[in-house]
């Protein structure tokens, strides 16, 4: 049923565009495109980040094994590396730590009209994707196949059924949810 949108490139990034409108406008009413929540989430002092964060996970890996058990949509995980997902965690982890905003959470605080997201984010996201793009085929047979894991899932890891996996890990996260709610975190 999907399929056919992913036959039409302007249909999708139509689509994306619309997702990424809504998706801001969710981070903002949320808070968190907010600088004094991320810089309490950074704090351990305020787990909004994480609540919406794990809501998001939870709702997406429900939505993606419904979507897929109907036969709406077809998986194609990208294979994955532990120096790839060093790279990238460091990368994430100096921006974010620097401005106090994650890719999503500057263009929900641009469209909130904050000046430092506006300035330093976008640029840093410029200079940062700019750099990375430069250098990314001297690191492409480097150290981003480093510990190459390929594109094994939790299920298939584990050898359990996503019909099991997806209950269960979402009934944790909730569970989560649940504890930082009951302690006004």
């Amino acid at each position: 049923m999907l399929n056919v949108i992913h036959t039409k490139k302007g249909l999708q990034l139509f689509l994306g565009f619309l997702f990424g409108i809504l998706f801001g406008i969710f981070l903002h009413k949320g808070g968190a495109t907010k600088y004094d929540v991320i810089v309490g989430q950074l704090l351990l002092i305020d787990f909004t980040v994480v609540k919406i964060m794990l809501s998001a996970v939870i709702t997406g890996m429900i939505g993606i094994f419904a979507m897929k058990s109907f036969g709406w949509v077809e998986l194609h995980p990208k294979p994955g590396s532990w120096g790839s997902s060093a790279i990238g965690g460091l990368i994430f982890g100096i921006g974010f730590a620097t401005l106090g905003y994650c890719p999503g959470t500057i263009a929900g605080a641009v469209g909130n009209g904050y000046i430092d997201a506006a300035t330093g984010g976008i640029v840093g996201i410029l200079i940062g994707a700019g750099l990375f793009a430069a250098i990314y085929p001297r690191l492409m047979n480097g150290i981003l196949r480093k510990g190459d894991f390929g594109d094994i899932t939790i299920p298939k890891l584990i050898k359990v059924p996503e019909c099991i996996i997806v209950p269960i890990v979402a009934t944790f996260l909730v569970f989560i949810l649940l504890a930082l709610e009951s302690k006004g975190m």
